[in-house]
């Protein structure tokens, strides 16, 4: 029972990189990428291939589901090339029908799988890309702030 809440500890932590390189662009991850000095081999156990998902949403936010539309996305399932007879398996689906970036994420996916590798990945290329994506929603957070219109209704005495 005590394994339960160390399990859920990691599932939080992996959807938070998976996150992450799935908000990221192939322009974004590949210099840091390029980067890293211990790059493994992988095997794709599934290439990349793009498809499509249904998209479905709520009235208002909060109401009865509905079907919004179709969306594009690239998935690629990849086992790192260690020599290990358990090695990781990385998964990845990202937005569009970039190939390069849903193999980079599933790769980068099972790396850090890899508890030894964790923490130094987390620093080369999960931090700087979470980073990034803070810093551009705060630009625009503040473009949209800057256009903003306070209406006010003024009370006439009678």
């Amino acid at each position: 029972m005590s394994e339960i809440p160390q399990i859920e500890e990691t599932v939080r932590q992996r959807r938070e990189w998976m996150a992450v390189l799935a908000k990221a662009s192939t322009e974004t991850i590949e210099p840091l990428w390029d980067a890293l000095s211990d790059k493994p081999r992988w095997t794709c156990i599934r290439p990349p291939e793009v498809g499509m998902v249904m998209v479905r949403a709520r009235a208002g936010g909060t109401g009865q589901r509905f079907n919004m539309g179709e969306m594009t996305v690239t998935r690629c399932v990849v086992r790192l090339d260690d020599g290990e007879v358990a090695s990781k398996v990385g998964h990845a689906y990202v937005a569009g029908r970039d190939t390069r970036h849903a193999e980079l994420a599933a790769v980068v996916d099972a790396m850090m799988q890899q508890p030894e590798r964790r923490d130094a990945l987390r620093r080369a290329l999960i931090a700087p890309l979470a980073d990034a994506q803070a810093e551009a929603r705060d630009r625009t957070r503040r473009r949209t702030a800057a256009t903003k219109v306070d209406f006010f209704t003024m009370v006439r005495g009678d």
